[in-house]
């Protein structure tokens, strides 16, 4: 009986950037689930270790397509949808064609991560295709012993920003059509998956667009007024960012957390060699000392109510 194939690519990967090493968890959890048998992990033995170059993120997967540009069709491709508790309706009646077509694009559950919320802001998602896989993405809601590591605020619910990642052309007209979208036109995966696409699979996180509202987890489409020296939103400037990374770094960061040792300080880490998801979500944490990793520590930073992940810097090996 003939071997199944297994397909094995690698991409680049800046360690010093929380929100890439997040997200290469999460393509390994997107192509476990979509693919089968994938294992992925971190090579930088050509680097030096101070170097933020020359490191790259290896995955493997069954099957002969890159597993890469699998994960990456299933997003574009992608529909979304907020899952609630059975029965469950927001305390303040929807009034807007927005506010009622969200109740609209809303699944029941008969499991959920935490107490019933009082707004649509924190509701799970569940992102599918019509003929293929399917994965509900809930961190942001987890009130079990873990960090929920939520850092976007507001009004913004998860759906809402899912939909402006992903470039859901329904959500991007409502947008428009409240005058919510200026300057530099914003693109999710789906446009450029049909502008970029052979970019988009050899260098994922290297394809940037401005970014509206979103998981906060790209340090390049951070800021704070502070740092700045003043506020992008009251002149309407746009900060671009990567859509793929807010989206699977969602993703990598539903059965793992990074280990948040103090007040806004977090660390992660970066493992050598390819493994599981199983192992690779206990690994991201830092604490399987016995493998060969990098460690690295970053602050979150504070807008307004919303938290920011801020580029970080490589800890000392004990």
């Amino acid at each position: 009986m003939a071997e199944a194939s297994i397909r094995s690519e690698s991409i680049p990967v800046d360690l010093l950037n929380p929100g890439q090493v997040f997200a290469c968890l999460g393509f390994l959890e997107a192509a476990d689930i979509l693919l089968g048998g994938a294992a992925g992990g971190f090579d930088w033995k050509d680097s030096e270790p101070s170097q933020r170059a020359d490191t790259r993120f290896r995955l493997q997967a069954a099957g002969d397509r890159s597993p890469f540009a699998r994960v990456l069709e299933f997003l574009a491709r992608a529909e979304t949808r907020a899952v609630a508790p059975a029965d469950w309706r927001p305390k303040k009646a929807p009034k807007t064609v927005a506010e009622k077509a969200k109740l609209e694009r809303q699944e029941a559950s008969e499991t959920f991560p935490g107490p019933c919320p009082d707004t649509n802001a924190a509701l799970p998602i569940r992102l599918f295709e019509q003929d293929g896989g399917s994965v509900v993405l809930s961190h942001w809601a987890d009130e079990s012993s873990r960090s929920k590591f939520k850092l976007y605020a507001g009004n913004r619910s998860a759906l809402d920003i899912a939909d402006a990642m992903l470039g859901r052309r329904d959500q991007l007209r409502e947008r428009r059509s409240r005058g919510k979208l200026r300057g530099p036109v914003a693109r999710g995966v789906a446009q450029l998956w049909r502008e970029r696409k052979s970019e988009l699979v050899e260098q994922p996180f290297s394809v940037l667009t401005p970014l509206g509202g979103s998981f906060n987890l790209d340090p390049r489409g951070g800021w704070t007024a502070l740092d700045a020296g003043y506020s992008p939103n009251d002149h309407h400037h746009r900060v671009e960012g990567s859509p793929v990374l807010e989206v699977l770094a969602a993703w990598g960061l539903e059965h793992a957390r990074p280990d948040e040792f103090g007040t806004r300080r977090v660390l992660y880490a970066a493992w050598q060699g390819t493994m599981p998801p199983i192992l690779a979500r206990a690994a991201i944490s830092g604490k399987l000392d016995t493998l060969p990793q990098r460690r690295f520590s970053f602050k979150l930073k504070m807008t307004g109510k919303n938290k920011i992940v801020t580029f970080a810097r490589e800890e000392t090996q004990p």
